[in-house]
């Protein structure tokens, strides 16, 4: 009885520690916060590969702005409600805090996109 006290007490609050720490690490997913976002859906225009929707590598455009998040730099759609984590993170720095036009491939597992280009929004 005193080794199984003595054992949660040391394991429990390890574990939860544990959990803890992967909730935090976790990377910032792209969410939306409605469930139906028919603002983002429309920015989110197809410019290649037609014939495959739905897929991975499919070059989509974005529009929004660019902000900073911690130490990162993201595309915030224009309502605010969805973010995208940016993979080029110095092709975005000359955008900061400006509304752009992003073209590139989203990982929707990530939430990241791979940019091909960034423009200002017209």
């Amino acid at each position: 009885m005193k080794n199984l006290r003595a054992a949660l007490l040391y394991v429990l609050p390890a574990a939860i520690m544990m959990v803890g720490l992967s909730l935090v690490w976790q990377p910032a997913v792209a969410q939306n916060t409605t469930p139906h976002n028919d603002v983002a859906a429309a920015q989110q225009q197809p410019a290649q590969q037609p014939d495959s929707p739905g897929s991975a590598s499919e070059t989509k455009v974005f529009t929004g702005k660019i902000v900073k998040d911690g130490d990162k730099l993201v595309l915030t759609d224009a309502d605010g409600k969805t973010t995208y984590q940016i993979d080029d993170q110095q092709k975005a720095k000359a955008f900061l805090n400006k509304s752009v036009k992003v073209t590139g491939i989203l990982d929707a597992s990530t939430g990241q996109i791979k940019v091909i280009a960034i423009e200002p929004a017209a």
